[in-house]
């Protein structure tokens, strides 16, 4: 699954829940889809990423967030450790 891919299923979960969509009214999706995959990319590199920053997000719903692109991780069957690059990258 391309880093494209994952963006596309993590932003769809993160849309359909009803706490967390009302912070994506009036954001430019497609812009934030390009960041979210390039936030992603580098994450799966190893490097740091700030998917999220900027929407005034409680601690919570970040983790939220995280746990959701996790899922779309393991659906994808990406290896463990690929995973925990992602989640420690989206998590800072």
């Amino acid at each position: 699954m391309t880093p494209q891919e994952i963006v596309h299923r993590w932003l769809r979960l993160v849309t359909a829940d009803a706490e967390l969509s009302p912070y994506l009214v009036g954001v430019d999706r497609v812009r934030l889809a390009a960041h979210l995959t390039e936030s992603v990319t580098a994450a799966l590199a190893g490097e740091p990423a700030d998917a999220w920053g900027g929407l005034g997000l409680s601690e919570e719903q970040h983790r939220r967030i995280g746990d959701y692109l996790v899922g779309v991780c393991w659906a994808a069957d990406l290896p463990e450790g690929r995973i925990a690059r992602v989640r420690r990258a989206v998590a800072r």
